[in-house]
């Protein structure tokens, strides 16, 4: 999603979660190392089994070809909002891509799995959806894309996610290198709707429309907020596209 200013809504509910996970995830360590008998044993910390390596370059590119768009959905997955999604993309048979915050993914697994069954694709939106990442250290960086890595593969059943997307576009060129070497392609966008801004739907409609010339790549949300003149957006754009002789496809890998 295009930047909206530091942290955003996810860094005031993400903080309290993450230090309730870090508590939970030191007592369950202490007590694996310490053993049924108290004495001290070595315990492998658990990690997520990395794809094969990708390019690092920015996609944006549709394996549809170049009459092909690539739908992109951020944020989620939110209970209120992705089914709503869910249902307009099935019934229009478009297939998309989400890019999903970690603590989101681990809240709703249910809806994780929805996505992958229906056939969608999953990407890698960081822990904390933060739009200043390109200002942080590499290790903050580093725990960013893995953590959020671990929780979405964990959530889907096991599904790796295929893509990164920097929250913001805050891209550096370590975060696409380490997403790149973990088997997730660097992730752009081509036409952002504004459709987190709220602005009506025939407004998001009228947006992309007006900005498709400038390529495959459409980015939507399904969380941060009422969703429903994004969803309403959709059911209008998706019918209006094939009309223009557009095909769906996925960001290249």
């Amino acid at each position: 999603m295009a930047r909206h200013g530091g942290r955003g809504w996810y860094g005031r509910v993400v903080a309290a979660a993450l230090g309730v996970t870090a508590v939970a995830a030191a007592t369950s360590v202490w007590t694996a190392q310490a053993g049924p008998a108290g004495g001290q044993q070595a315990v492998a910390k658990p990690a997520v089994r990395k794809a094969a390596p990708v390019a690092a370059g920015i996609v944006h590119a549709s394996d549809g070809g170049e009459h092909a768009v690539n739908i992109t959905i951020d944020d989620g997955p939110d209970p209120a909002w992705t089914p709503q999604v869910l249902r307009v993309l099935r019934d229009n048979g478009v297939k998309a891509t989400f890019c999903m915050v970690g603590p989101q993914a681990e809240a709703h697994p249910d809806l994780v799995e929805q996505v992958v069954a229906a056939g969608h694709r999953l990407c890698d939106h960081t822990v904390s959806h933060d739009t200043t990442m390109d200002k942080k250290p590499q290790s903050y960086q580093s725990e960013q894309i893995v953590n959020a890595e671990r929780q979405i593969t964990k959530a889907s059943g096991g599904v790796h996610p295929m893509y990164y997307r920097a929250p913001g576009g805050a891209f550096t060129p370590y975060s696409r290198h380490l997403a790149a070497s973990h088997g997730m392609r660097p992730l752009g966008w081509n036409v952002d709707s504004k459709d987190f801004e709220r602005p009506g739907a025939e407004a998001i409609v009228a947006t992309v429309q007006r900005e498709l010339p400038n390529g495959p790549t459409l980015l939507f949300h399904d969380a941060g907020g009422d969703r429903s003149q994004t969803v309403a957006a959709l059911r209008t754009l998706l019918p209006w596209l094939k009309q223009q002789g557009y095909s769906f496809g996925f960001p290249v890998r």
